[in-house]
């Protein structure tokens, strides 16, 4: 099946100021050790605070951040601060951490958005999906009955209903209290 085409002029001028709000890299020596420069979670872990980060929660070992490329309204991406792409390379106190953040995001999520349902995963390996392989991150996906309507199954078009800082603001406000 082919991908039609939907014109909408009207989102040119957040393309075009896309470079303009990507964040900056993070200064060095705000990077935790073995932290890679270029991943996005290494450097939302050294600059939490930019709101351009998507950083809804942290605390001493885990950290969670707003999926910029959603696949559902509310995906977040659960990770270690410490950057670690193998499962096997996170500590006891990493796994155990990382499910209790789980948990409490797919309690904030059901809280905050009501969702039916949730698929809650995590891609090893970029022949398994994973986009970012080098910082092991699971994917929590709320779901309603009835979300993959038309626009995916006919015109393989996703549409997302709330903008990122709308439902960042909203998780953020959540988290923090």
């Amino acid at each position: 099946m082919a991908l039609e085409l939907i014109w909408a002029p009207w989102r040119m001028a957040y393309i075009e100021s896309c470079d303009e709000k990507r964040p900056e890299t993070v200064e060095p020596s705000r990077l935790l050790p073995g932290a890679d420069p270029g991943c996005f979670l290494c450097q939302a872990v050294a600059d939490p605070e930019r709101p351009q980060r998507l950083v809804v929660y942290q605390d001493e070992l885990t950290i969670v951040v707003l999926n910029r490329y959603p696949y559902n309204n509310g995906h977040l991406l659960v990770a270690p601060r410490r950057h670690v792409g193998a499962f096997g390379e996170v500590t006891p106190s990493e796994h155990a951490a990382l499910m209790q953040t789980i948990d409490r995001m797919l309690r904030v999520l059901k809280d905050v958005m009501n969702p039916d349902g949730f698929n809650v995963g995590l891609n090893l390996g970029r022949v398994a999906g994973a986009g970012l392989p080098g910082h092991l991150h699971w994917h929590i996906v709320p779901r309603w009955s009835g979300d993959t309507n038309f626009m995916p199954v006919l015109a393989q078009t996703k549409v997302i209903p709330q903008s990122l800082e709308a439902l960042w603001q909203l998780l953020r406000n959540k988290t923090s209290t």
